[in-house]
Formats: structure tokens, C-alpha cells, sequence
């Protein structure tokens, strides 16, 4: 009977929008947070919200600071127990940007507890519980609600060096850009709410969401790494610009080298997107150049918004090899070099 139940509830038809696709637009969260008083009067606090970055890191000692972040949203699959697991990676996901390791999590709970059965709750939360204890970390606790729309996501806590925290915006002129994941999660989930994606598409989703950014931890021991983040809810070109814009360097990416999910691929051409990435695009449509053989749906794709997505390093020439090795030793097999960052106007230009 609790499968039976189970299986006829469709979480995402309980909300308006899903995964990192329900952030607030860039633009809008700009000036939202343009009031909020800036953080210099604690110098332990190494990185706040001066740069839009993954997560706070406060120093405790000379050789440890503590990361801090929280990551939740509304489901992109209505599968309870994928739906627990997607947003459990995706938060911990800031902690590993970070150049992190985890080390504690609260879960965020908010259900209609009127239009939900228990059972479902509960495999929402159990997939969470999967993924840290995959992580080697207990949930040991969190806080929850009654909503109207299900939410379910991590505050995450992790350690760090404070010399090997991995800002978005120490990148160096001449650096190049390496991608940990393939893009497309966005254009998948358009399909998906259509019933257009096929069961194919659908565990290639799972696959990419539910992979922990966990190589993070491994690059903040390699000093050609400069910066870093993961690419969400902005897309590739919004954290990429964030790159530059702290860094105040110019980012040139090739298209063809950009790692892409194939069946996104041919959904993007078939004019599967999302509403969020047309907001992307009118947030920081003037910071990006593209080149006149771009496409419409291979800018859509640019600013497709990722859920659980890949880290996007800036290092050294010298350090690509040790970079792509430690993303290969942890499975992740698609990531690769994309472009270069250089002296010039804080932009991206796609070629």
C-alpha cells in the first residue's frame, strides 16, 4: 500500500518552479543584498558576501576555518527519494567549492503536510541521508515547517585551511578553466515536466545531480588553483562572470569544448529550456560577448541553470594535468578545459 501511495504522488506538481532554477534572478538578488552591511569589522571572516561566493569561511586557528553554507530548494523530479538526494549533493556541494571537507548537516524541511503523504517525507529526507553518510557526515539535526510548496535542502558545515580556502575570485591572468560537470540539467527538467524525457535522459539527470563535487576537497592541495566555484543556479556564464568580475580579468570559452549532457543537447535544439534561463540572460546579457555562429538554443544552454552542478576551476597551465587527474580519479570523466581567463574588461566572450 506505501508504494502504491507513493507512486501516485508527483511532487512536482506542489511547486512553481524547481531545483536551482527557483533562484532569484542575479539582477534581483544584486539588489536585495546591496543594503546588508559589509562584514570588515571581523577580520576573521575570510570570505562573506563582499563576492558572491559559495559559501561563508570564518578562521577559527591558524590552521583551520570553518565553512559555512545552506542550500535548499522545491523538486525537480518528483521522485521523494532522487528529489533527497539531488538537493543533499547540491548543498554540499559549496562546502567541496570551497576547496572543503564536510564535516556536519542540518537538514531544511518544508512540506504541505496536508497534501503529502508521511511515506514520502520520510524518502525525501532518507535520500539526504544517503548522500552524507556517502559524504561521511551525520545529519544531526535541522528545523522544519508546514509550507505550501515541499523545500528540502542542508545548512552544511566543513573544514578548511584557511591558506587552501578556494575563493571565486583569486583568478590570475593567463589561468585556464577546467569543468567538472557536463551542462544540461535545466534543459532535462523542461523535458521532464512535459513528460518528454525519456527514462534514458531521466538516470542521466540522476547521475550528474546526485555525483558529489567531493574532488574540491583534493584541489585546495594544489597551489596552481586559483579560484573556484560550482556552476548552479546562474549557469555557466553567471558564475563564470562572478569570476571575473572579482577577479577583474576577461573569460574566453569555446563552445565546443563545453561538456554537454548528449540528450540535452538535442532537447536544447528542439526548444526545450527554461524560464530561468531567460532570466539569467536579461540579469548579465551586457557582461557576455557572443561570437555571430552561436546559436539561440546554444545560448539558452549557457544560461541553462544547473542543479547540482560542476565545479569550474581557474589554475595554472602547469597544474591542468593534476587538475584533470584528480577530477578523473573521482569518476568525474567529462570534466575538461573550456577556455582561458586574461587582462581586459570584466566580461565573457563565447567563441
Amino acid at each position: 500500500m506505501k508504494d502504491e501511495i507513493m507512486s501516485k504522488v508527483r511532487l512536482t506538481q506542489y511547486s512553481h518552479g524547481g531545483g536551482c532554477g527557483c533562484k532569484i534572478a542575479p539582477s534581483v538578488l544584486a539588489e536585495i543584498l546591496s543594503g546588508l552591511p559589509q562584514a570588515g569589522m571581523f577580520p576573521d571572516l575570510l570570505v562573506g558576501l563582499e563576492s558572491s561566493d559559495d559559501a561563508a569561511v570564518y578562521r577559527l586557528n591558524d590552521t583551520q576555518a570553518i565553512i559555512a553554507t545552506t542550500d535548499f530548494f522545491m523538486p525537480i523530479v518528483d521522485d521523494a527519494y532522487d528529489f533527497g538526494r539531488i538537493a543533499a549533493t547540491n548543498a554540499l556541494s559549496d562546502i567541496y567549492a570551497m576547496g572543503g571537507q564536510p564535516i556536519l548537516a542540518l537538514a531544511v524541511v518544508g512540506m504541505p503536510i496536508d497534501k503529502l503523504p508521511v511515506e514520502t517525507i520520510q524518502q525525501i529526507m532518507a535520500g539526504g541521508a544517503a548522500v552524507c553518510q556517502s559524504a561521511g557526515i551525520p545529519i544531526a539535526g535541522g528545523h522544519s515547517i508546514d509550507s505550501p510548496e515541499p523545500i528540502y535542502g542542508l545548512v552544511a558545515l566543513g573544514i578548511v585551511h584557511p591558506d587552501k580556502v578556494k575563493r571565486n575570485n583569486k583568478a590570475q591572468a593567463g589561468d585556464v578553466l577546467v569543468l567538472g560537470k557536463p551542462l544540461g540539467i535545466g534543459v532535462l527538467s523542461a523535458a521532464l515536466k512535459k513528460g518528454e524525457l525519456s527514462a534514458e535522459g531521466y538516470q542521466q539527470m540522476i547521475d550528474v545531480t546526485t555525483q558529489l563535487n567531493r574532488t574540491g576537497t583534493a584541489l585546495s592541495n594544489i597551489a596552481g588553483v586559483h579560484a573556484m566555484t560550482d556552476v548552479t543556479g546562474f549557469a555557466l556564464l553567471g558564475h563564470l562572470l562572478e569570476i571575473c568580475r572579482g577577479s577583474q580579468l576577461h573569460a574566453q570559452v569555446e563552445f565546443n569544448r563545453i561538456p554537454f549532457i548528449d540528450i540535452a543537447l538535442q532537447l536544447a535544439q528542439d526548444g526545450y529550456a527554461t524560464g530561468a534561463a531567460a532570466r539569467n540572460w536579461s540579469s548579465y546579457a551586457e557582461g557576455v560577448t557572443l561570437g555571430m555562429e552561436i546559436a539561440e538554443w546554444q545560448r539558452k544552454l549557457l544560461c541553462d541553470p544547473q542543479t547540482s552542478g560542476g565545479l569550474l576551476v581557474s589554475c595554472a597551465p602547469k597544474s591542468v594535468d593534476a587538475v584533470l587527474a584528480a577530477f578523473n580519479s573521482d569518476g568525474f570523466n567529462h570534466a575538461t578545459v573550456i577556455g582561458s581567463m586574461q587582462t581586459g574588461e570584466s566580461q565573457v566572450t563565447v567563441r
